[in-house]
This record gives structure tokens, C-alpha cells and sequence, in this order.
């Protein structure tokens, strides 16, 4: 009876200290939190996983309530690692405690092989006090994150204001999502103040509107809930790690032609349409998932569904000028083709572009430099690769999208009247000083150039546009076998 005595002591202390620990920074900030329209750390946690299945990780970890709830739940059927930073303590920043579990998340993540999603609202790193112990040699949370890299699913969502190393865990990141409220930068108003002389608001700082801008933050929501369901979204057309590949939905969409392309494709090469619409007609409907839509838009980045396989599209926009491909659309697309190479996501690319963007201002942006990353991206990407041309093509702007020969695709495709070169006949007039002749020579040279690439075999055939969902899945279905085959996390060894 004495035995069990002081074991409902222990059990008592035990669950007084992991009481206290849940309390996070007490009734009034975490009331304050929420009038803010923010959920507190732990909703957030509970809100993603399904419910009861969150097993937290380091919850008595320094001894004292800290800034970082972590742990482990299951998310679409899955397990995931979450680790997330508390606003309520000590303003979310990280100290010797926060600091140990944040390694240990992204470690446990890595080991067994599941995605990492890390929830971000805090101040980055607090100062040492004179008092406190020296922190010995010891790993790093963003080395983990480094080496989790194209091996598991790695997700940010930016709820807060969130600064210097905290903040890091986003560039680092597959997917980055922040809410409308939420703001992200090296360092805070305060300390640029400090530092520059510079009177600046968070918002102006790393708001929404710099954030999504500069390409740092993917994509935007509304509030903290719609961050988590797209970080939802964006994990369910990946596998759990790259020792996998990627589930297909069963009972699924199966071909049909897509005659909706007739009226949406303006067979002027100079008029406009919205690659969207072809995107939407072809894919499995509402299987559509938009990345980094603020940036870069004269080309799209999206996950799709195609008779239930998960794609990853790479579109040209011509709606945005003329869906040439600039710096910002360019490094879009080479982290997006990384990261579907990663996880074996066969590859899309839908062409329809004048070039890559010229211009005295894309020169001194380094437009060459940004192109040459894409093309490397695309060329050493080892998926399966399905290239089709939908009207226009033109020198460097082909080669990026993956319109050449011998760049691993396994159907290589073309609208009729495309027109390929190594730039328009105008431009080729203009540059060569070409007579009459010789322009009426480049133009039916260009008019032609599609059938003469087929004949010459430099792509596979020329379809009627109807035809294109039933196509792409003829050319998923013939790359099967790597599709649903074996896998293992692919070795980087170019240099981008």
C-alpha cells in the first residue's frame, strides 16, 4: 500500500509539471492572442492533425514553460512532425530549450521519414542573460532542416510576425504559406531602427505585400485556419518522404477530349488567353493546387491530378508578358521542378512563350544566369517529363521548358501551326537586315516549322488539341513503371 502511495505522488507531480507546462503564457496573453484573431500555439496544432493523435515531443524540456510545442500526429492518414512556435512565451523567441527541440523535430522528421511542418510566430533568437550558462558545441535546428532537404516534405506557415532565425525555417522550406495578418524579415522595426536609422513598420518590412512580392512567402491566406488546410492540400499530392512515390487516387477521372481548348486557345499567337483555363479543362476536376501566384506570373507552378496521378505543371502564362519567362518566373520554376523531382512528381510543361524576357532591365536582373538555373533544374530532373507545345516557342525560352530533344521526356508534343525558331521571323528580319525574299522564306519557314521538327523527329507528334488530356495520360501511362516503381531520394550533384 506504501508502494502505491508514492507512485500516485509521482503521477501526481508528473501531471502537475505537464499542467503547467500547457499553460503556455498564461491566461491573459493567450486571451489576448485570440482577440487578436490568431488561434495559440497548441489550437494550431490541434487544428492541423486529426483529432487526438498529436504525441508532443520535449514538453518538460529547460524545466519551465518554453516558446516551442512539438511533436508528432497524423495528417491525411499520415504521420507528420509538427513543431510550433508560442507567441505567449516570451514573444516566441528561442532560447537553450526552444532551440534543442527544434533540432530534435526536424532529426525525428528526417529518421523516420516524414514530412516536417513548422508553424511559425516568434522574435528569432533571445540574448543570452549574463548569468546563464555557456550553450556547448552542439547541431543546429536549420542544419536538420538542411539535411531534410529533398529527402522529406518540408512546409512553413508564417502566422505572426516572425524574425531572424525563426524566420529561416521559411526560404528553407518546399512550401511556404503566411496569413494576411502576418509579416516576416531578418530583423524587426526595432533593430533596423537601431542599426540603419530607419523608421519602418513590420508590415512595410516583410508583409504580405514584400513577402509574396520578393518570392520568400509562396502563397497568401485569409487567416490561420486556410493556412493550414493549404499546407493540407499541398501534402496530399506528395509522398510521406522521398523513399516513396506519390499515392494515385483510386475510382478516378479517365480520358475524355477537352473540345473547351478550341474556344479557349486564340489561334493568333499574339492574342492573349488564360493558361489557367487549359490547365483546369485538362486536369481532374478541382485537383488544381496554384504555387507562388504573386510571383513571377508570366508562368504558372501547380499541382495537379490527372486520372487521380499527382502532376506538377510548369505553364507559360500569356496573359503576363506574353508568358516570356523573366528572373522571377525562372527561379519559380527551377525550386518547383527540384521539388517534384525530389518526390517523384512526373513533370508537365506546357508551352507557349515568345522567349526568355529581353531588355536592358531583365539583362541587369541577370536574366541569363536565372534562365541557365531553370534549364539545369529541368534538364537533371529524372521524373518523367511530358513537354507539349500549344502555339509558340522561341530560342532560350524552348529549351528552359523542356521543348528540345533529349531532354528525358517521355512524350514530346505539339499543337498544329506551332511556330518554333530561334526567334519570331520578325525579329529575324529586323536582326539579319533580311530583303523581301528572304522575309517571305522566314515567315513560311515559321509557319511550318512544326511539321518540320515532326518530320525531323525533334518532337513525337503533332495532336489535335482535343486530344491533350487523353495524351498526357498515354504519356503517364507509359512512364508507369517508374511512376509506381521503386524509389529513393535522388543524389544532387549539379550545380545550380
Amino acid at each position: 500500500m506504501a508502494e502505491t502511495s508514492k507512485w500516485r505522488e509521482k503521477i501526481a507531480n508528473l501531471k502537475n509539471r505537464k499542467t503547467e507546462a500547457q499553460t503556455m503564457g498564461g491566461t491573459e496573453k493567450v486571451v489576448k492572442h485570440h482577440a487578436a484573431g490568431k488561434m495559440d500555439a497548441r489550437q494550431r496544432i490541434e487544428s492541423l492533425l486529426q483529432g487526438g493523435s498529436f504525441t508532443e515531443v520535449g514538453q518538460l524540456a529547460g524545466g519551465e514553460v518554453d516558446a516551442f510545442v512539438a511533436g508528432i500526429g497524423s495528417l491525411n492518414g499520415r504521420p507528420v512532425a509538427v513543431g510550433c512556435e508560442d507567441f505567449t512565451v516570451k514573444g516566441g523567441s528561442i532560447g537553450r530549450a526552444e532551440s534543442a527541440k527544434r533540432y530534435r523535430i526536424a532529426e525525428l522528421a528526417l529518421q523516420e521519414r516524414i514530412p516536417l511542418i513548422m508553424l511559425l510566430e516568434g522574435a528569432g533568437h533571445r540574448p543570452p542573460l549574463p548569468d546563464d550558462p555557456p550553450s556547448f558545441r552542439t547541431p543546429g535546428d536549420l542544419q536538420a532542416q538542411a539535411d531534410a532537404s529533398g529527402r522529406i516534405p518540408l512546409a512553413t506557415a508564417v502566422l505572426g510576425p516572425s524574425a531572424g532565425h525563426g524566420a529561416l525555417s521559411a526560404p528553407l522550406a518546399d512550401f511556404t504559406v503566411m496569413t494576411e495578418q502576418a509579416s516576416i524579415f531578418t530583423a524587426g522595426p526595432p533593430l533596423v531602427k537601431a542599426s540603419l536609422g530607419e523608421d519602418i513598420t513590420k508590415e512595410e518590412l516583410g508583409g504580405p505585400d514584400i513577402a509574396l512580392h520578393s518570392g520568400v512567402i509562396h502563397n497568401l491566406a485569409s487567416n490561420d485556419e486556410s493556412a493550414l488546410e493549404q499546407i493540407r492540400t499541398w501534402l496530399s499530392y506528395l509522398p510521406s518522404s522521398a523513399w516513396q512515390a506519390p499515392t494515385r487516387l483510386q475510382d478516378a477521372e479517365g480520358e475524355r477530349n477537352v473540345n473547351e481548348l478550341l474556344d479557349i486557345i486564340p489561334e493568333n499567337p499574339r492574342q492573349a488567353y488564360d493558361m489557367h483555363d487549359v490547365i483546369n479543362v485538362v486536369a481532374d476536376t478541382g485537383s488544381v493546387f496554384t504555387i507562388q501566384s504573386m510571383f513571377g506570373q508570366s508562368l504558372i507552378t501547380c499541382f495537379a491530378r490527372l486520372s487521380g496521378r499527382p502532376v506538377a505543371i510548369v505553364a507559360n502564362q500569356p496573359q503576363h508578358m506574353a508568358g516570356s519567362i523573366t528572373v522571377e518566373a525562372a527561379d519559380k520554376a527551377t525550386q518547383f521542378i527540384q521539388v517534384a523531382d525530389s518526390f517523384h512528381v512526373p513533370l508537365i510543361f506546357l508551352t507557349d512563350n515568345p522567349g526568355v524576357l529581353a531588355g536592358s532591365s531583365s539583362e541587369k536582373a541577370g536574366i541569363l544566369r536565372h534562365a541557365g538555373r531553370m534549364f539545369l533544374a529541368q534538364h537533371h530532373a529524372t521524373v518523367p517529363k511530358i513537354q507539349l507545345t500549344l502555339r509558340k516557342a522561341y530560342g532560350f525560352g524552348s529549351t528552359a521548358m523542356g521543348m528540345n530533344p533529349f531532354d528525358g521526356q517521355t512524350l514530346n508534343l505539339a499543337f498544329p501551326g506551332v511556330s518554333f525558331g530561334a526567334m519570331p521571323a520578325k525579329g529575324a528580319d529586323d536582326a539579319t537586315g533580311a530583303d523581301q525574299e528572304t522575309r517571305k522564306a522566314l515567315r513560311e519557314a515559321e509557319l511550318s516549322s512544326g511539321y518540320r521538327s515532326a518530320s525531323a523527329l525533334s518532337i513525337d507528334d503533332i495532336i489535335d488539341p482535343s486530344d491533350t488530356r487523353n495524351m498526357l495520360l498515354q504519356g503517364l501511362e507509359i512512364a508507369s513503371s517508374r511512376i509506381d516503381g521503386a524509389v529513393n531520394p535522388k543524389q544532387r550533384t549539379v550545380n545550380l
